[in-house]
């Protein structure tokens, strides 16, 4: 083809356009600048392309390659018109999926107006019919009232009218009163009609003037927020509240409800002195409305204040109730127990409560039968504290122990372990027969009125005579099975374990003939054994639930502490949720540390706990006040000149346990003579605080700590003021060393210097040697051939002698304060970290008495 046939040839002419544009710069200079603009080519197919194609998109799959776009295929061509076809069905879809969603939102918000209308339009009917109601019978009750009137007045001027008046003046007269009584026949005829249309005049007229007062005072239709705020054009008006219930009223006066409630007259019990908001409660009256009549009254007090019984019977009265005065003492009826019915008991295990002469093997014995070691934790081999533990036989029985000390000095606590028991073993040893301990241990028994057995013990030792023994207790009128008596009496050896078997035989034979039952279901009552002040858990009672359950939440009263029942711990170590008849526990969540021997009773809230605790607190306030006023004046010049004559020892007692305390305060109380005594001027429970460092400077006393030490603001103190701080762990040193210094006949003691304190930091175990605490010695100098003892919160946990002593991995005598070290204790692994070890060495010393 020839390009020269008038036809136009291919070139890039059009695709771009030159123009001028003027710049402008600064100080008035102009540039003119030739520019270049681009025209993007578009493609426009020409009107036969699609006739080829037999189809919408033929034209370019079948057509003239050189009529679709430049590179590309009949196939991307073909792929590329059915991806529109495809988008422009899916926009349709989601139109009329966007169609058919409006139109249900349109349907369900006409519903839930025509709902609303219908709830409104329901609504309005049953206001209205409310309305009409009452307009009927204010209606009714006016026009009785003007009849009334009529009636009245036609009376009176019948009445006024004179008996003799001429017959032209009657005739005169009745003309008018015909004419009245037809005025009255009419306008009652006519008052109806009158009425309704004054009443409903004004708003079936909207153009006319406002109603009556009446009309007024009802507010029709909604509230708007407009008229709420405004207060509406008659100023202030009802408020919604008000309105519904005013309306609410009317709905159940026309449904023939009652209008009004009966108010509740109430039997209040009124102490001596009582809350205002607690007053309020018993009256189930709103405390402002109290505080208000109160004010009334002239007296200006809060919710919170205290107001007298006479004060508090004119506001029951006042508020029509009923006043039932009760004493101070009335508190403690909620604590009364109750006579439980016979088929709501149920059998319990006994309580067995194992006493005699100290060393005669009571708590070894004990531990052959609940293969335990419990001699171990006691400091001298000897138990000073009465334990309570459970022990289940072969046989499935349960059995609950307790333990009592045996030294003469625990007598008041072998009294209380026989005050709670069902069953006493009395051990006497074979080789020791009866002793003083075991005739005051028969004495308790018999007075407590409970069944003995007699467990002689040490049978296996060569010396043992048992005959003896059932003969020296014929003289304490204790006549054995074997003399023909009624004791059972059993040969043991808490050694071998001989006869152990028989001793539970006869426990579980006499526990089924005294047929003990308790009820699990009541409220838990039971008694303190054993209470003490633990640093970490606070106060801990160990308790023996004699009735009832006691359940972790519980609220009690136990003597003059009240608490609520945090946790309970069993004799293993392990926490319950519940304890019942005849289980020892320990009870945390006490405010104060119970007196052992006190009762501890279940009570409902925590305002009756506190109640009883603070009267019974007040109670022995007042006993102790009215001892010391009953004191006169001679008495006490007596007293001064009998003192004059007499040197006294004071001391102060601090012990681990209340048990402990009174035991030493009975034993200081038995030393003395006509020269000399001791005065135990404090004992408490607890570590040695400031506190006691000054109350023993300011008495010139020594204190006395009974397996307790001085923290460490009471040691600096008493190194400050030279007060002396005297460590015991066994009791039997403690009246001794007491004793000889009151009588003036003193030898050299062993007295203890305390050279230094070690704090453990971590615990490691090395094989071959056990467990080494590994320390830093925090004061004084840590020596290989000093004793120690291991303290755990003040406590002392452990004393003994150290097995090794290494400053790194060499064997060293001592350590000095501020440098680590790694220690062992022999026979002892108990340690953890945090404990300290307390360093001490032995020395005699020649004592003078002051």
């Amino acid at each position: 083809m020839d390009d020269t046939d008038g036809k136009k040839t291919l070139g890039l002419r059009g695709s771009s356009r030159s123009g001028q544009v003027k710049q402008s710069f600064s100080h008035g200079r102009t540039k003119n600048v030739v520019v270049e603009t681009k025209r993007k080519r578009v493609v426009v197919p020409k009107p036969g392309a699609a006739k080829s194609g037999g189809g919408a998109g033929g034209g370019h799959a079948g057509g003239d390659p050189s009529r679709r776009p430049a590179g590309i295929s009949d196939a991307e061509m073909e792929r590329r018109l059915k991806a529109l076809q495809a988008a422009k069905a899916r926009e349709a879809d989601e139109a009329r999926q966007r169609a058919e969603d409006e139109r249900q939102r349109e349907e369900e918000r006409q519903r839930r107006r025509e709902e609303a209308e219908a709830k409104e339009r329901e609504q309005r009917e049953i206001e209205e019919a409310a309305r009409r109601k009452v307009e009927e019978e204010e209606r009714r009750k006016r026009e009785e009232e003007e009849a009334a009137k009529v009636k009245a007045a036609a009376a009176e001027r019948a009445a006024a009218a004179p008996a003799a008046s001429a017959k032209p003046a009657a005739a005169g007269a009745a003309a008018p009163a015909a004419d009245g009584d037809a005025q009255r026949a009419a306008a009652k005829t006519a008052s109806p009609r009158k009425v309704d249309r004054e009443r409903e005049g004004a708003d079936d007229r909207p153009g006319r003037g406002k109603t009556t007062a009446a009309k007024g005072d009802r507010r029709s239709g909604k509230l708007t927020v407009s008229q709420a705020l405004t207060g509406g054009e008659g100023g202030r008006q009802r408020s919604l509240a008000a309105m519904k219930r005013k309306q609410e009223r009317m709905r159940q006066k026309a449904m023939g409800g009652a209008d009004k409630h009966e108010k509740v007259v109430r039997d209040v019990q009124v102490p001596e002195t009582i809350v205002v908001q607690e007053l309020a409660n018993r009256m189930a009256e709103r405390a402002a409305d109290v505080v208000k009549s109160l004010m009334q009254m002239g007296m200006m007090v809060t919710q919170n204040q205290s107001i007298d019984a006479d004060t508090a019977e004119l506001i029951v009265e006042e508020f029509g109730h009923k006043v039932v005065r009760v004493s101070d003492a009335d508190v403690e009826q909620v604590i009364d127990t109750v006579e439980d019915k016979a088929e709501d008991l149920q059998p319990r295990p006994p309580v067995i409560t194992i006493m005699g002469h100290v060393d005669h093997g009571k708590t070894s014995l004990l531990d052959a039968i609940r293969d335990a070691k419990v001699v171990a934790g006691e400091a001298g081999g000897i138990t000073q504290h009465i334990g309570a533990y459970q022990v289940t036989t072969d046989s499935g029985a349960v059995l609950s122990f307790l333990d009592t000390p045996g030294h003469a000095a625990f007598t008041s606590m072998r009294a209380r372990g026989a005050q709670v028991t069902d069953i006493v073993v009395l051990v006497v040893a074979a080789d020791d027969a009866v002793m003083p301990q075991t005739v005051e241990a028969i004495n308790h028994a018999k007075a407590a009125g409970v069944p003995m057995i007699v467990a002689i013990n040490k049978c296996d030792k060569p010396s043992a005579n048992p005959q003896k023994v059932r003969t020296d207790l014929l003289q304490h009128e204790v006549v054995v099975e074997e003399m023909s008596g009624d004791v059972q009496d059993v040969e043991v050896s808490a050694l071998t374990g001989k006869g152990l078997d028989e001793l539970l035989e006869a426990i579980a034979l006499q526990a089924e003939i005294l047929e003990l039952k308790a009820n699990p279901e009541r409220q838990a009552m039971g008694a303190v054994i054993e209470a003490q002040l633990d640093v970490g858990r606070g106060p801990v009672a160990t308790v023996l639930v004699q009735n009832g359950t006691l359940k972790q939440g519980d609220i009690f009263v136990a003597g003059e502490q009240w608490g609520k029942v945090r946790a309970l711990v069993n004799d293993k170590g392990e926490r319950v949720k519940s304890a019942g008849p005849s289980v020892p526990v320990e009870v945390l969540g006490l405010n104060g540390t119970p007196e052992a021997g006190d009762v501890l009773n279940v009570v409902e809230t925590e305002a009756q706990a506190r109640e009883i605790a603070e009267y019974r607190q007040q109670a022995a306030k007042d006993k102790r006040a009215a001892a010391g006023a009953a004191t006169t004046l001679d008495q006490l010049l007596a007293k001064a000149k009998e003192d004059a004559n007499v040197a006294e020892l004071p001391i102060l007692v601090k012990a681990d346990v209340q048990g402990s305390a009174e035991a030493i305060v009975q034993a200081m109380e038995k030393i003395g003579n006509d020269e000399v005594r001791v005065r135990v001027l404090h004992a408490g429970v607890g570590a040695i605080t400031e506190t006691d460092v000054g109350l023993a400077e300011a008495s010139g006393a020594p204190i006395i700590g009974f397996n307790v030490r001085a923290n460490a603001p009471a040691r600096n103190a008493a190194n400050q003021k030279g007060v002396e701080l005297r460590y015991y762990s066994v009791i039997y040193d403690l009246v001794d060393d007491v004793k000889a210094a009151a009588s003036g006949l003193l030898s050299n003691e062993i007295r203890e210097n305390f050279i230094g304190y070690a704090q453990i930091k971590e615990v490691f175990k090395v094989s071959g040697v056990g467990k080494v605490a590994g320390c830093l010695v925090t004061e004084g100098v840590a020596r290989r051939s000093a004793g120690v003892r291991l303290l755990r919160d003040d406590v002392v946990i452990h004393e003994g002698t150290l097995k090794t002593l290494k400053r790194f991995k060499d064997e060293v005598a001592e350590v000095q304060s501020g440098q680590e070290c790694g220690m062992a204790f022999e026979n002892y692994d108990d340690v953890r970290a945090g404990d300290v070890i307390e360093i001490f060495e032995r020395q005699e010393v020649v004592r003078t008495l002051s």
